[in-house]
């Protein structure tokens, strides 16, 4: 067994130590790693979260106008009929005028 370990010094395989202070390391950088994202995952949440709610209050605005002006379209619907039956009254009553005055004729 003597005779391995001598052969493993000059062929460069490393020792069961080395390999498991490597393996540290490697584990030490992919923690490390690993929490870079974790923070930048973090604070990508924290942003969707801000405007998760900036886009409900933008969506509630506009809702709000929406109602307003739905109102609004419907008043002034009714006010355009209300508008169109008085020109109709107005014309039956100038058609009904236009009946009884005689036609004057020019001579």
């Amino acid at each position: 067994m003597h005779a391995e370990d001598e052969t493993a010094d000059w062929l460069g395989i490393p020792s069961p130590l080395e390999t498991s202070k490597q393996h540290i390391l490697l584990l030490e950088n992919e923690i490390a790693e690993l929490n870079q994202q974790l923070r930048a995952a973090r604070e990508n949440i924290f942003k969707l979260v801000n405007l998760q709610a900036q886009t409900e209050s933008d969506r509630d605005e506009a809702l709000a106008r929406l109602r307003e002006r739905s109102g609004e379209a419907a008043r002034l619907r009714q006010h355009v009929r209300d508008l169109e039956l008085t020109i109709r009254s107005q014309e039956r009553a100038n058609e009904n005028l236009r009946r009884q005055i005689p036609e004057t004729r020019m001579p």
